[in-house]
């Protein structure tokens, strides 16, 4: 969500001119150049004088058609500034409050409202998941997906629960495959049952296979470790690992994308991986 804004923002400031820096010209209003000057502030990280930019064209010039892009533009500086959480929400919200707020601004809003309301929540702010709670009834699918998705995180079990009924509706009704992945992720996270009984009628007889590790000591007849996993969780859970883990895996002669695309390609393979203190055997069954 906020990669569309960074987006827009840059190719803004390369139609202000080629030189990157190029001021104003002669005919551009003062209000005008006032914003343009702000905005280069702002893709230069110079954040306190870009609000005092923003906030001498809202003062000087509150009838332009730039005072509302203005207050966006208020909540991406403060929302950058170390301890102004708070006031970068208050911006934001003032923002989609405008009656001719520009719609895709809006949506941008929308996103760092909930990446600021997570900040605060997950600093201690309680009340602040309220702002996240709120958008899981958003007209707007992204947003509503995306309150519903950070909510996952919560580190309140509770909390990450009222996401639930979000997610089993996106999985329900959703097409676009990378939001259903990043959907069982969160469920996986919060509510593995949930995930389980809305797949359930969607698998097929090989998507209900287990997968089954067993872990030998040597020298030893029953195995150290024992699990048994439905094998579209464990290839969810396995698919959602970082790449630095796999990379770790691998240094150690484990190379889980080749496991997983041998066990699924070869329904009775035994996957046998022994060294000097133990045995480890991977299958599908």
């Amino acid at each position: 969500m906020r990669t569309k804004f960074l987006v827009l923002s840059l190719v803004g400031l390369v139609l202000l001119g080629s030189a990157g820096v190029a001021p104003a010209s002669p005919q551009n209003a003062p209000d005008e150049k006032l914003f343009q000057e702000a905005k280069l502030l702002i893709f230069d990280k110079n954040w306190t004088a870009a609000l005092d930019k923003l906030q001498v064209l809202r003062d000087s010039y509150p009838k332009s058609s730039y005072a509302g892009q203005a207050l966006f533009y208020r909540g991406e500086c403060l929302s950058s500034l170390k301890g102004r959480e708070k006031d970068a929400l208050l911006a934001y919200k003032d923002f989609i409050r405008l009656p001719d707020a520009n719609a895709s601004l809006v949506e941008e809003s929308e996103g760092a409202i909930i990446d600021l309301a997570f900040a605060l929540y997950e600093k201690g702010d309680a009340a602040s998941v309220r702002d996240i709670e709120e958008r899981l009834g958003h007209a707007n699918k992204a947003v509503r997906f995306y309150a519903a998705y950070k909510l996952s995180c919560a580190s309140d079990k509770g909390v990450a629960a009222r996401a639930v009924p979000v997610l089993r509706r996106t999985l329900e009704t959703e097409k676009d495959p990378e939001l259903l992945d990043r959907a069982r992720i969160a469920l996986l996270r919060v509510s593995p049952e949930t995930l389980k009984s809305v797949e359930a009628p969607k698998r097929s007889s090989a998507a209900s296979r287990m997968l089954k590790i067993r872990v030998w000591n040597k020298g030893q007849k029953e195995p150290a470790v024992s699990v048994n996993i439905p094998w579209a969780l464990a290839d969810l859970a396995l698919g959602a690992m970082s790449d630095e883990d796999k990379a770790a895996l691998r240094r150690k002669g484990y190379d889980i994308n080749k496991i997983m695309t041998d066990l699924a390609e070869f329904k009775e393979k035994l996957i046998r991986i022994e060294d000097k203190d133990e045995i480890i055997e991977i299958w599908i069954e």
